[in-house]
This record gives structure tokens, sequence and C-alpha cells, in this order.
């Protein structure tokens, strides 16, 4: 006999109760928990049995062969998972709908011409993921597809096939027969991933799951299901255009820094290897607000435009605006020019946008971001052969930057003439084409360009 129960979970932080409670006392989330039905049975036949009994081993008992990884065709994956996929290890991949993400794993298991994939769908028909690889212009003779959200079905059929990857289209369709709560739920979607993470730890099988977000831009289900997994990625972007982001949140085997560019066209998703084509506009005629920041992004580094705007307050109350930068950075930045340099910018509205849709955290474009806004409110435009890279302190000072060689040979390489940086930077010198101008105050600066 089975025992039914009922149990309330919180929808947002995974947390379990009794009985119903208006406010979280975990995640002080109001009206977040919901009633599941589960029920627990005597013998659990359904889903993944293990096999292997572990016992407590001395670490220097323990042996250690170190397993390659799995260097997947697709050079921006690779670099984002810090070098390629580690067998039995699990990969979450979130996203906003239709940015891509099932477009981006069906693309990578089509591609492999060694290993095989099964590729598990619980939202799309065998014919529809036939007609999104002929879209595609993919074929391979190793990637299974299966349209199952059981898990016990999935687990028999992996038992016949023994996959090297298994890529799961979504983890909040599936559903295990142990509970009886809806697919989605936040036990359902505990349990499976609970599966499917002992089945990759026994196995060496890598897995990957696609998760769907909610309206907040977090992974829909709870928190813990990140916490379980080895890898989280979010794939980012607007949909009006063409460009995507692969962004690392979590890495256990990798640095969790690193950054993937796609370009969304008919045929699939395209690699872009210098993501400075995206990031910087191509324009006739210099423009006034407009700066060049060397930046890094991973191991990678970047070069991309700041564009400002400073007009009068129309309304009296001055407008602080950003997009893919930091507001309260900007309005530091903004204190010290008025109180450390003289600009009196109190009464101005400032708006400031990083071209491509990207987010940068990086201190190291502040140089760059207080030079856009003083090229517009004096409406000077900047050269367009020079690039910054330093960090504004709050006595107006130009401080140093981690990794200031890789930022001038990436300026060097896109043919720029000049880069100004932070005196108190050291760096190799060596035959350079390009010129290094070293300050150590905004008004440094400021003389030298206005």
């Amino acid at each position: 006999m089975s025992k039914k129960s009922s149990i309330f979970y919180c929808q947002n932080c995974g947390t379990s109760s009794s009985k119903w409670l208006g406010k979280c006392p975990s995640c002080n989330q109001w009206n977040t928990f919901v009633e599941e039905r589960t029920s627990k049975k005597e013998s659990k036949k359904d889903g993944y049995v293990s096999n292997i009994k572990n016992t407590p081993k001395l670490l220097n008992e323990i042996s250690y062969s170190s397993e390659n990884r799995i260097v997947t065709r697709d050079k921006e994956l690779n670099r984002v998972l810090g070098g390629g996929i580690v067998p039995g290890s699990l990969i979450l991949l979130g996203g906003d709908p239709g940015i891509g993400k099932s477009t981006l794993l069906l693309q990578f298991a089509l591609s492999s011409k060694s290993k095989k994939i099964l590729y598990v769908s619980g939202e799309e028909s065998e014919k529809q993921i036939k007609m999104r690889a002929e879209r595609i212009n993919k074929n391979s003779e190793h990637c299974y597809i299966l349209t199952e959200t059981s898990t016990n079905n999935i687990f028999q059929e992996i038992e016949k096939i023994q996959p090297d990857i298994l890529i799961i289209d979504s983890i909040q369709t599936i559903h295990t027969s142990y509970l009886e709560s809806a697919p989605g739920s936040v036990s359902q979607i505990r349990e499976c991933t609970s599966e499917l993470i002992k089945f990759a730890k026994e196995t060496s099988t890598a897995v990957l799951l696609i998760g769907h977000i909610n309206k907040d831009g977090a992974i829909a289900g709870p928190k813990v299901l990140e916490h379980m997994v080895d890898t989280v990625l979010q794939f980012e972007g607007d949909r009006n255009h063409v460009y995507r982001i692969l962004r690392t949140i979590k890495n256990r085997f990798g640095s969790a820094s690193e950054l993937g560019v796609y370009e969304m066209s008919g045929n699939g998703l395209r690699q872009v290897t210098n993501p400075s084509e995206i990031l910087i506009t191509e324009r006739d005629e210099n423009t006034s607000g407009v700066a060049i920041a060397g930046t890094i992004e991973g191991a990678r580094p970047l070069l991309v435009e700041i564009q400002s705007l400073v007009s009068s307050a129309v309304y009296g109350t001055p407008q602080r605006s950003t997009t893919g930068f930091d507001t309260r950075r900007m309005n530091m930045l903004l204190a010290v020019l008025e109180k450390r340099c003289g600009f009196r910018l109190g009464a101005k509205d400032v708006f400031l946008n990083i071209t491509g849709g990207i987010k940068i955290d990086d201190t190291a474009i502040d140089l760059a971001v207080v030079c856009s806004i003083l090229s517009s409110d004096q409406d000077v435009p900047l050269d367009n052969q020079i690039c910054f890279a330093g960090e504004i302190g709050l006595s107006g000072e130009i401080r140093a930057v981690n990794r200031i060689d890789q930022r001038i040979s990436e300026a060097e390489k896109l043919g720029y003439k000049k880069i100004i940086i932070s005196k108190y930077n050291k760096f190799n010198s060596k035959d350079l084409n390009i010129e290094i101008v070293k300050c150590g105050k905004i008004e440094e600066v400021f003389r030298l360009l206005f």
C-alpha cells in the first residue's frame, strides 16, 4: 500500500511545510506555497535504480584516472564550459522562451561525429524535431531522438542505447510515477533531477538539461535545482535582434565568468569568434558621446562601445538611465566628476548605453564611461582610433586594472592607434603598433582629449 499525503512546497526556494504558509520563512516571499500530493511507495521500482553500493574509503585508497573532456565542435560552448564537457557532469541551460535553447543543443547533438547522443524531448514531436534539423541543415548517424516524459521509460531506452551524452528538453516536462504531483512542480523537478544526477555520476554520462525561466529571469522551479547541478548556463539576448550571449552562472569545472556569442540566422546559430565586430558600431563620421572600452569577460578580451547622451533636464528632476551598466556606479562617477573635477552635471539628464545587448560588470570601463559622458556634455567627438582601459577612484584618480596586456593586444589587433591607461599599470614593454598613453587623473585625460 502507498501512503498518500499532501505537502506544501515554496515554488521559489523549495522549502516544504505540512501546512500552508502565507510567507515563506526561508526566502521571505509571499503566496508561494502550493499544495502537492505525494505518494510514497514501499518499494521504488520506477526511474533509475542504482546497483552500486558505496562504502567508506580512505582518500589514499581511491583510484583516480584523469578523464579527458568531451571536446565539442562548438568552440563557443567549449570555452563557456571551461574546455569541453566533463563526463558525468550535469549541465543546466536556462533562457527566455524562443531564445534558441533547443536549437543550440540540437545543433550540438547533430554535430557530433563520434559520441552517441540521446536527445529526449518532452515538448516537441519527432516530426517537429526533424523539421528543425532540416532547417539548420544538420544530420547525424550518432544522434537518437526520443519523445518521452516519463523517467521510467527514458531510463529503459537509455539501457538499450547506452549514450555518451543525454539531453533533456526540458526538465519541467519530465515526471516520475513515484510522485503524484504534476510535472513542473517543485517535488517533480527535484526528484527527476536527483535520479539524473545519480545516473550521471555512476555511469559517467554527461547530462544536459534545458530549464525554463520565470518572469524575473530566474530558472523556474526551486533554487535548490541550481545547487544540485554542476554547471549553470544562461542563454540571453533580445529576440528582436540576431545576437545571443551564452553566459556561465556556475561552473564546478572551470571559470564562472566566461562568455560565448552566437548569431541567430535561418540556418541556426552561427559562432561569433570575434565579438568586438558586434559590440562596435561602424559609422561614417565621428559622433559625440561615443567611447571605446577594453574589457575582459572570463579569459576573453573584448572591446565594447559606450554611448552617452547628456542633455538639460526638462522637468527639473534629472534622469539617470543605463543599459548594460550599473546605474549606481554611473551615479558615483557623476559625483566624482562634479566634486573632484568641477563639471556641473547635477542638473542634466544622463543616459548611458552599452551596444550589442551585453552587460558589463568590469570596473575597467569607468574611464571610457567618463570620457563618453564628457564628450556628450561638451558636444566634442572623440577620435575613433582611441580606446580606454582604467578604473576611476573616488578622488578622481585613474587606478590600475588587471590583465592590461590582453586589453592592449586586443586593441592593437583591431587596428586602434592609441590606448589610454593608468600610469600605475605595469605591463611587458614590447614592440607594439599602438601608442600607449599613461594618465593619473581625469583632468589629464580631459586636457589631452578636449
